[in-house]
């Protein structure tokens, strides 16, 4: 009997391993991903997979920060790393050193990742972006102090308006950390109180060099800002997530310069509009006043200003006047009284009380007398106010001015000529007496006769 040569599972695995690493030390695969999960420990697993078979992957931790995109199911990729056996479960695995998606630059398949997860959460909503200050006093950027952006904008704010207040708070604008400095920067630029309005940007450069403004943290910074912010980052073709966040976007520093500060000729020539618009205002304010005060002049108590004096010696003699009938009424009603107290004494008498009985008597009888008269004196005038009024109102009255009446037989007034016909015979009534007449012709008017 033959010796066998037998392995235990361990040294097979072993084996089997070095084989593999021996032959696919490095291999670029292509594949999509399936069942993407991320642990706490940060190491992802996933599976690679096409029409006809899978295979098993790991990408760790520390090779994962270098992956730009979001991998996630669905997505073609390829995969560069190493094929390894897992001997714990007999399994093999590529070992993912890069992740690549397939078409699309990783990049490029970052930045469409971020915008459309921050348009979602409306941090490029138009209605809360705000509008630039007209006039700034204090201007912010938040760029390199050696770049040639800076040295632009400083040139341009300079030729328009060169008396103005500028801020730079220096950051890098490419590398690793940029990112965070810059939004360092524009907190600190808010915290600092007074700035107007901040331009965050840089020259041009590839997507590379401009990646730092496609940064998550850097553009949600730009959001929670408090102060109008101006992306101006590379040339007018380049498109960062900060420029979809910012307030504003410039096509080039130059350009943010050019919006942030206005030309000093437009400004005076503003300003000179202003003055002459404001002088027409003043003119027209004054003209009105002018026209108040002639009609103020005209008031008597400005053209004549003793007439409140002669005012108060008026109601002054008219206080006099009262108080003197006053004081003459009081002395009246005192000796009234006093009057009264005598003759209520001497009513207390036989003969005084005979006396006053007597004149009493003979008051009364005269009293009745002339009430007597003074009611025959208004019967009377009430009778010939009346006759009057009957007198009025009677058709008589009328005759006696000249006028006079028609009758028919039927002893009916004639108001129309229609109301009579030739031929017939009528009454004619006058203020003394009446006709008895016969009607010849009528007429509608004295110059048309009506048979």
């Amino acid at each position: 009997m033959t010796d066998r040569a037998v392995l235990s599972v361990s040294q097979l695995s072993q084996q089997l391993a070095a084989v593999m690493e021996e032959r696919f030390p490095a291999v670029w695969v292509e594949g999509e991903i399936s069942n993407f999960k991320v642990y706490g420990s940060g190491h992802a697993y996933f599976t690679l997979k096409d029409e006809t078979a899978q295979l098993r992957a790991v990408l760790f931790r520390n090779r994962a920060r270098r992956i730009r995109f979001e991998p996630k199911d669905g997505l073609h990729v390829m995969a560069f790393g190493a094929v390894e056996i897992y001997a714990q479960r007999g399994e093999y695995q590529l070992v993912v050193e890069l992740l690549e998606p397939k078409g699309l630059g990783a990049l490029q398949l970052a930045f469409e990742q971020l915008k459309e997860r921050l348009a979602r959460d409306g941090l490029f909503d138009a209605r809360r972006k705000r509008p630039l200050p007209r006039f700034p006093r204090k201007i912010g950027i938040v760029t390199s102090p050696s770049g040639a952006a800076l040295r632009d904008m400083l040139r341009v704010i300079g030729r328009r308006f060169g008396a103005i207040h500028i801020v730079v708070a220096p950051a890098r604008v490419q590398g690793e950390g940029a990112a965070a400095e810059v939004a360092q920067g524009i907190r600190e630029l808010n915290a600092l109180g007074g700035v107007d309005v901040i331009i965050v940007g840089r020259g041009g450069g590839s997507l590379e060099d401009l990646w730092a403004f496609n940064d998550e943290m850097l553009a949600r910074t730009i959001a929670a800002s408090k102060i109008p912010v101006i992306s101006a980052v590379g040339h007018e073709v380049d498109f960062t997530i900060a420029d979809f966040v910012a307030d504003v976007r410039a096509a080039t520093p130059s350009n943010a310069a050019e919006l942030v500060v206005k030309e000093k000729r437009a400004v005076v020539e503003s300003l000179a509009d202003l003055t002459v618009r404001l002088r027409r205002g003043i003119g027209r304010a004054l003209s009105g006043h002018r026209d108040r005060l002639e009609r103020a002049r005209g008031r008597r108590v400005l053209t004549d200003p003793a007439r409140p004096l002669r005012d108060l010696d008026r109601r002054l003699d008219d206080a006099r006047a009262r108080l003197r009938q006053a004081a003459l009424a009081a002395i009246a009603r005192g000796g009234h009284r006093v009057d009264l107290a005598g003759r209520g004494l001497q009513a207390l008498s036989p003969v005084a009380r005979t006396l006053n009985g007597r004149r009493a008597l003979t008051d009364l009888h005269g009293r009745l007398a002339r009430g007597l008269r003074q009611t025959l004196d208004r019967s009377h005038y009430h009778l010939g106010a009346a006759a009057g009024r009957l007198d009025s109102l009677s058709p008589l009255a009328v005759l006696g001015r000249g006028y006079s009446l028609t009758l028919t037989p039927a002893r009916r007034i004639v108001r129309s000529w229609r109301e009579v016909s030739a031929g017939d015979a009528v009454r004619v009534l006058l203020h003394e007496g009446s006709l008895d007449c016969r009607v010849d012709a009528t007429r509608e008017h004295d110059d048309r006769p009506q048979v």
